[in-house]
């Protein structure tokens, strides 16, 4: 049983004695460093419960739990607040249940649990990756992973955008100006080069209409006239016609794509369980609107165009099935939602989403909750906000994107420049020198991103996430690495518990390491790999004031030398579970 929950027994308990009165619940938090003390209840809680002055409700409470429970030696109020100071034994004991604890902080899903989605990445298919897809992979792949270690089984999926006019542009460009290029004949990965010929499409079409314009044409009229976009419309209404020759050039320059993206993911560690295919999907919903017209939570107008009105909920009206009975974006997000939960038996879905589609996530939701699908209550939209680098923004059809694989080598080269600077990798071979760049770079672009709030803007700077010190990833992996010495270099058995007087410093790690299975939880929780980030680089700074003012290997008391050594693997376990959860690696050596 965890502290709280101890003390949260016997304060309840108190009050029954002490006020005859029951309470709901107990609100406690950590003791800020100025107090004495490990644990604080806030007393401020209670007021609606007990008449009185929180000070002497805080004192009567806190000499109750001294009288009787061995938990609690010592007490201090201080305004509304009740600091605790707790057992030694306690910590000690606690120490030694996780440190025996295979996984410890991490929950195995059980059967009874029912099934989470996570979906991200769900790319086009007319360009690669770029820094807004990193986040978005890095975000998705986190989270999944972070409800994985709360106990939940997880499926990661995405929707590959792989129809529309946007692909039929790429395929236009290469049939004009591609001279039967291929990823072989030019040696560039498939989704670059679709990609090149998506911008292609663009500077063509930009032309035509200035063109069009020095002939007289408005702009407007010369944008809808465009020769190649109307080419473009053509080929699109082929493909949905099942034309031969169009379907077998999508196919092809598709799976160029599909190749590009798998060799992306890779690099930047993230996978997934189910693709699904915009292609296949695109159709559907369109029975589900039907059903919902039958059952009056849609109205049709009269041009035939079904919506739905949602001004109750403080929104406005929706298409949700054009006059013609095309679909829109939402109709397909309606059938694929309903597709996932019955073929997965999943019980909630996560998106992973840029802010920019707030709104069409809080219109989804809303509608499948109307149609009566009660696990509509389980959607969460994991909204995010853009990856700015100091040179500006991204324009994807212009070619000013920040390639994602171009990004990624970057953070590697960074890492060889600055670790060469260092000169810290004697008797390193080549390629285990280069695996260790990979493993610094990668990890210091994952966790710059990660340990900000997901909602917040991010500004990316390569060399600031590089440095090894602060509230860095390479800062982290270095204290996992110099765990890792000392275990190498520790010739005696650490295994068995030793009864020791805890210092300050051991204690301070001890509290912190003992959070870590709450902070999985509330990560989970909160779908917020932040929180697991600031956790990790917390418990590492805690870590390191201990590590500077206490010996270890050198410690002449070979209980407290084997009790430190025990605290520092446990410290370098917790890192790399925490650091797993985030996708990131550890180096045995730095």
């Amino acid at each position: 049983m965890s502290i709280q929950n101890q003390l949260e027994v016997a304060v309840k308990k108190a009050f029954i004695d002490v006020y005859q009165t029951e309470i709901p619940k107990v609100e406690f938090q950590a003791t800020r460093k100025e107090f004495e003390g490990d644990i604080t209840i806030v007393v401020f809680a209670f007021l609606k419960f007990v008449k009185g002055n929180p000070v002497q409700i805080g004192t009567e409470i806190g000499n109750y739990l001294k009288e009787q429970i061995d938990l609690v030696t010592d007490f201090n109020v201080v305004k509304g607040f009740l600091n605790l100071s707790i057992n030694p034994s306690f910590f000690v004991n606690s120490f030694y249940k996780m440190y025996t604890t295979e996984n410890y902080g991490l929950v195995l899903p059980t059967k009874e649990d029912q099934a989470v989605m996570v979906e991200y990445s769900s790319p086009n298919t007319n360009k690669p990756l770029h820094l807004g897809h990193v986040r978005n992979n890095l975000l998705g792949y986190s989270v999944a992973e972070i409800i994985a270690g709360a106990g939940k089984k997880v499926y990661k999926t995405q929707i590959i955008n792989d129809r529309g006019i946007h692909i039929c542009k790429s395929m236009l460009a290469w049939q004009k100006f591609g001279n039967g290029a291929t990823p072989e004949s030019t040696g560039l990965k498939g989704d670059k080069l679709v990609g090149n010929y998506y911008v292609a499409f663009d500077k063509a079409y930009k032309k035509e209409i200035n063109d069009l314009v020095a002939k007289g044409s408005t702009e407007d009229e010369a944008k809808k006239q465009a020769p190649i976009l109307l080419e473009a419309q053509e080929m699109l209404r082929k493909w949905e016609a099942g034309d031969t020759a169009v379907v077998e050039l999508w196919k092809t320059m598709n799976q160029w794509v599909y190749e590009g993206f798998n060799s992306t993911y890779k690099a930047l560690g993230v996978d997934f369980d189910k693709n699904y295919y915009e292609s296949d999907t695109y159709l559907l919903g369109k029975d589900i609107v039907k059903e919902g017209l039958e059952k009056g939570v849609f109205y049709q107008k009269e041009d035939g165009s079904v919506w739905i009105d949602l001004s109750d909920e403080g929104l406005d009206e929706k298409l949700v099935l054009r006059g013609d009975g095309t679909s829109v974006y939402i109709t397909q997000d309606i059938g694929t939602a309903i597709q996932r939960f019955q073929e997965f038996n999943i019980n909630a879905l996560t998106y992973t989403v840029g802010n920019e589609q707030d709104y069409h996530f809080k219109v989804l939701f809303l509608i499948l909750k109307k149609l009566g699908y009660n696990w509509a209550t389980n959607m969460y939209h994991l909204s995010y906000g853009m990856v700015d680098l100091p040179s500006g923004k991204m324009k994807s059809r212009e070619g000013t994107v920040v390639d994602a694989d171009d990004l990624m080598q970057e953070m590697v080269n960074t890492a060889r420049e600055i670790s060469q600077e260092l000169g810290k990798l004697e008797g390193y071979s080549n390629a285990q020198k280069e695996e260790l760049y990979k493993i610094i770079g990668m990890g210091a672009l994952k966790y710059y991103i990660l340990k900000v709030d997901p909602k917040k803007r991010i500004l990316f700077d390569p060399k600031e996430s590089i440095d090894f010190n602060g509230n860095t990833g390479p800062f982290i992996q270095y204290t996992y690495a110099r765990i890792q010495s000392i275990l190498r270099k520790a010739d005696f058995d650490f295994s068995s518990p030793q009864d020791v007087h805890l210092s300050n410093k051991e204690l301070s790690v001890i509290k912190q390491l003992q959070l870590y299975p709450e902070t999985v939880q509330l990560a989970a929780k909160n779908h917020s790999p932040a929180l697991i980030a600031n956790y990790t680089y917390d418990l590492v700074k805690e870590y390191n004031s201990f590590y500077q003012s206490s010996p270890i290997l050198a410690c002449e008391a070979k209980d407290v030398k084997v009790f430190r050594t025990q605290l520092s693997k446990q410290v370098a376990d917790t890192i790399q579970s925490a650091f797993r959860l985030l996708g990131i690696q550890v180096p045995e050596r730095m």
